[in-house]
């Protein structure tokens, strides 16, 4: 699984309008069933912020992962966003994030939403990475970045 084939120009958003962590989970939802990749907004959002609730998903080091299984989706699909301030994101190391990708997976499916969460993880723990990352400021160096980033630590 290759995480540039999960996102395209449409699903990256530089930067998020919105300043506050369950606003910008809604916004990149909203781009979700904008460019027809989810069946049901609210569904998929009432997952993913009842997930958050559990534990929220603010990696550390300025990434989150904002994830669910959903019964509106056919195969995982994903959306990525900065922001244009530090958001408190109740992370594990207590630092605010920039870098969100969200995950939505079908319910029936636990494999592929797994591989993509722990490729994003592996990736953006590399502080080069994300680096890169925090500072692209078009969809397009986004995934110019993470494809040449899985070429360089992947057998693709």
């Amino acid at each position: 699984m290759k995480l540039k084939d999960l996102l395209s120009k449409d699903i990256i958003r530089i930067p998020l309008e919105n300043r506050e962590k369950s606003k910008i989970i809604e916004e990149l939802v909203d781009i979700l069933y904008e460019s027809n990749r989810i069946s049901d907004k609210e569904s998929v959002l009432k997952a993913v912020l009842d997930r958050e609730a559990v534990m929220s998903t603010g990696m550390g080091d300025g990434v989150a992962i904002p994830h669910a299984k959903s019964d509106s989706v056919d195969e995982l699909v994903a959306a990525f966003g900065i922001t244009r301030e530090p958001v408190d994101f109740e992370s594990i190391d207590g630092k605010p994030v920039r870098m969100i990708f969200l995950l939505v997976g079908p319910t029936d499916q636990t494999g592929p939403h797994l591989k993509a969460l722990s490729r994003i993880s592996r990736l953006m723990h590399r502080e080069d990475f994300r680096q890169k990352l925090a500072v692209s400021q078009t969809s397009v160096q986004v995934i110019e970045a993470i494809e040449a980033e899985e070429k360089k630590y992947f057998a693709i």
